[in-house]
This record gives structure tokens, sequence and C-alpha cells, in this order.
């Protein structure tokens, strides 16, 4: 039975000479877990907010989206409120109140709810997510991923037919994107509610959901079943960096192609690889990591707290970062390492314990030393164009011959043509690069970088990727706080994990990967306790392995 349906719907924002959607029709039946897919600019968001009238970008559309056979205009606004709900990518940007309780009840009062029927429905749904523990706490205290799980159950006591979200992982760790995704599962499942989802991360969605829609450019491309999509995708220069680990795995070592038989999870990958014999290529030597350098910075017994009466953040934290090394810093949401990270920037200053930049004792590192590159990276920028910006930096810092360095970082990182516009006009990955130049104009020898990868799409991420490994290997020392376990096992020389306030653990980030259960990447958990050698990632499998023939 249809639900939700698009009719011959463009639309283009103001200004702009593009169109953003070109001529979508698509029907979405009652129960369908829909995935979203395309690059960055593809039309994706726009898609979900045109549905959810009450935060409809401004511009020029035409055609029409039904829901339940009537025009979404012929609804009451109540109705739609309350039958198509949606959670955002960040989530500050819903929460509207300061304490967890007050947050679950305010859609409900909003909607003239009995306080009976208020508190049957809260309750009901505090023990559906298991959230009793948080009814009384601050949402400012609460991590990330316990503010997303708040977002969702505000939306879900409104009891929608319909929930759309864009990008709601990005912000997660790792294992609190896996359950938040099987909520979803569950909430598809057992309610039957329909899920419509954009995502960048898909190495767990294509396995639950039964229709995959492609945007390309404004329009749909394709719309089919997951292993569908995935073999006409397999070819495709931009899309096939979107597909699932263990579906890319099976579509490198097979030669006959089956439908069927294309894995979407890492045990079905597991069972196929079990009829391969597979050696390593490796010769007899480890492949053993590059030696170290001289530790650039070194930080012993870091104590930091926000304010005498709150936990501490940081407890007896030490660390040590070598000379051109690429360190990722991985953890849980709220274990700190942001807070990490400003204070090695000289933004926050530590309680007690010690920081050392280059072997000598300091109070805090030069600024010209030490680049900052913020999660959001909209807040780098206050001038009405990039170069302006630019300007403005080398202006602040005295730089000398200032405009050959801008000219030589916008060629260097080929956005030159982009000098002249306003930061909020860039693409996510345009911003980040822009925003990169910024912290490079000062020549730093750290750079410090905190979710580089949120909200960009494969390409765009394998591109910054591929730009900040350039510069390490021009010496730059790079310490970067990720969630994106594959970026971090990709290009990073070794990774650190933060636990309760402390540095727990430092190895070889291939090493790191092997030894860990749940912070690891897929590869590793399809390979590991297997006849198979242990592989990280799929191009450390394309270096080691060797397939002889078919057991």
């Amino acid at each position: 039975m249809e639900i939700l349906s698009a009719h011959d719907v463009s639309f283009t924002y103001p200004e702009s000479s593009t169109t953003a959607l070109k001529k979508i029709n698509v029907n979405i039946q009652k129960g369908d877990f829909v995935v979203l897919i395309g690059a960055s600019g593809s039309g994706k968001s726009t898609l979900l907010r045109l549905i959810k009238q009450d935060i409809a970008p401004h511009g020029k559309k035409h055609g029409s989206f039904c829901f339940q056979g009537k025009q979404l205009e012929e609804h009451a606004p109540l109705t739609m409120a309350k039958e198509i709900g949606m959670v955002f990518q960040d989530p500050e940007n819903q929460i509207a109140m300061d304490n967890v309780m007050e947050e679950l009840l305010f859609g409900l009062e909003n909607l003239g709810y009995s306080t009976v029927e208020m508190r049957k429905k809260v309750a009901e749904m505090v023990h559906f997510f298991g959230i009793n523990h948080l009814l009384n706490q601050k949402v400012s205290e609460l991590s990330g991923g316990q503010k997303q799980l708040i977002n969702l159950a505000s939306v879900l006591l409104l009891e929608p037919t319909v929930l759309l979200l864009d990008e709601p992982t990005a912000q997660l760790d790792p294992i609190a994107a896996k359950e938040f995704l099987y909520t979803l599962q569950r909430l598809n499942d057992e309610f039957g509610i329909t899920i419509v989802i954009v995502e960048h991360r898909l190495e767990d969605l294509f396995a639950i959901a039964n229709r995959v829609i492609m945007l390309e450019k404004g329009r749909i491309l394709y719309d089919t079943a997951p292993r569908k999509i995935i073999y006409e995708l397999m070819s495709h220069e931009t899309m096939r960096l979107f597909l699932p680990s263990p579906s890319l795995l099976y579509l490198n070592y097979t030669e006959r192609l089956h439908i069927g038989d294309i894995p979407l999870t890492a045990n079905e990958a597991r069972s196929w690889l079990q009829k391969k014999r597979i050696t390593s290529k490796e010769s007899s030597e480890a492949l053993s990591s590059s030696k170290m350098t001289k530790p650039i910075l070194e930080l012993k017994e870091i104590d930091f707290q926000y304010t005498k009466s709150s936990p501490p953040i940081l407890h007896n934290l030490s660390l040590s970062v070598h000379n051109g090394e690429w360190l990722a810093i991985v953890g849980a949401n709220g274990t700190g390492k942001t807070t990490l990270l400003k204070i090695l920037g000289g933004i926050l200053k530590a309680q007690h314990g010690t920081i050392k930049y280059c072997g000598k004792k300091v109070k805090h590192i030069d600024p010209k030393k030490i680049g900052y590159l913020p999660q959001n990276p909209k807040l780098f920028f206050m001038q009405d164009t990039i170069k302006k910006e630019f300007l403005y930096i080398a202006n602040y810092h005295r730089l000398e011959n200032a405009d050959v360095r801008i000219e030589f970082l916008l060629d260097k990182f080929q956005i030159h043509h982009l000098q002249d516009r306003h930061p909020y006009d860039l693409s996510g990955g345009e911003m980040q690069k822009a925003a990169l130049i910024g912290v490079l104009l000062v020549k730093p020898s750290i750079l410090l970088i905190d979710e580089p990868t949120k909200g960009l799409d494969p390409k765009a991420k394998e591109i910054f990727g591929e730009l900040l490994l350039t510069l390490k290997k021009e010496g730059l020392t790079i310490i970067m706080v990720t969630h994106d376990i594959e970026f971090a096992a990709k290009y990073a020389t070794r990774c650190s994990m933060l636990f309760q306030g402390e540095i727990t653990v430092t190895e070889n980030t291939s090493l790191f990967f092997q030894e860990n259960n749940y912070y690891t990447t897929v590869m590793n958990r399809i390979t590991r306790n297997s006849h198979i050698p242990p592989v990280v990632t799929l191009e450390e499998a394309r270096q080691k392995w060797h397939i002889i023939r078919d057991s």
C-alpha cells in the first residue's frame, strides 16, 4: 500500500542557476526501509526537507508530494507534524529544552495531550529505549549518541507513520551508530514504521533496507533492491566507493558474479570466503611499522574539568606524538577527545600536568606552530569570501609574501575557482579544503583536526584523505579525532584509544584494529579467527592476499 509519493517534483534554490531536483517520481510503500544515496549535492537532503513541509527550503517547486493518497497541502499541518517525523544530522539542532524529561514532553505538550496521556506515552517510550537513567539529566551532559536517541524518542512519541532521517549517525561513535541503526530496524520490523534515511555510512544499512534510491545531479538514477544496485554501481567511478566492504570484497575477488550471492554483511562475506583458498603474499619480513621519530609533542598527567563541581573530563592523561606521524584518537562520544584537542591548541588550559614541545616544557604552544581545524568548519569563517578570509588571516599574523602563499595553496588544493565564493556556498568537501588552507597559511608543524570526515561523501572523503597524506609526507604532524574507523584504518600511522579521561593504548594502526573486537573495521570482522590472512582494510587485502582456487 502506497504511503508517500512524489510526482514530477523539481526544485530550484533562490538565485541558483542549477536545478537541485529534476522530475522526481517515486512511490514509497507502507513498511518500506529506503536508503537514499548519492554524492554530496545530489539533492538527497533537499528531497527530505521538501517532504517535511515545516522545514521545506525556500525556492521554486514544481510537482507534488502525496501522503496516503492526498497531496501534502491537503492535510492539516497538525496531522503532518504527527504523521511524518524527522531526525537531523546534528542532534544539537533538534533539542529545544534543557532537561531530558522536558525534551520528551515538549512535542506532546505542543499538540495538546493531557497529563495522563503524556505520562503513559513517555513511560512506554522510556522503557522501550531503556533511557530511564537519563530522565533527570541535563541535555548538555549527554553524549552525542544519547542526544540522538532522545531526539528519536521525542519524534516517536508523536507516533509517526513515516520517519525521515538525514545522516543521523554522522556524529556517533561506531558502537552508538550500530545501536541507533538496530533501533531503526526494530521500529521498521516490529511497528511497521516506514523509514527513509539519507546516509553516507552504508556498511550496515544495505543489510537492513529493502530499497535503495540513488540520486545523481538531482535525478533518480536507480531505485531498486540493495544487491541489484550494488551490481549496477560496481563500475561507477564515484558511487563504487559508497558500497559496503563485504560487497566490495566479493566484487574484487569474483570473476562470475551472481546478484543473489553478493554479501551485505560480515557474516555473509565470511561464509563466501570459506569457499576460497587464500594465502599471504607477504615475505618472511613482517610488515614492520616505520621507524619512530623523536616526539614533537609530549603530554604528561594532564587533568581537566570544566567546573570545580563537574566530573573530570581528562584525568592523568599522558601521550607522546612523534614528528611526522598521523595519529588518530578514537573513543566513545563524551570521553573528552575534542577537549584534548582544544588543550593542545591552547583554546582550553589544563588544570594539572605538563606539555613538552620539541623536548622543551611549555605553558602553551606558539599558535603559529600548531593549527586547529574544528569539527564544524563553518566556525572557521568570518569573511564573506574565502579569499578575504585568507587575506585576513595573513594580515593578522603579519605573513610575508601572503599572496604567493595563498595562490600556492589554492592551486595545490584545486579550489582556485572558488576563491570569490561565500564559504557557506561551498560543499562539505570544498569547505574542509578552504578551512584547511586557512590553517596552513602560517605553516604550522602540527595540525589538529576534529572529525574531518563528518558529512563528507566517500569520494570527498578519499580526496581529503589523500590531501592530508600528501601534507604528512611533506613533514606535517597530524593529530586527528574521529569516529570514522574505516578512514582512520586507511590513513593513520598510529591510533590511540581515549577511555575514562585517559589514553589506554596507542599502537600501530593495523595492530590496533586487529586486536579490537568492536572498535574495528568491517574487513577485520570478516577475516579474524579464520583460515584467511587477517586484514584491516580492502587495500591491505589487495596487497597481502593471493587467491589460489575455489576449494
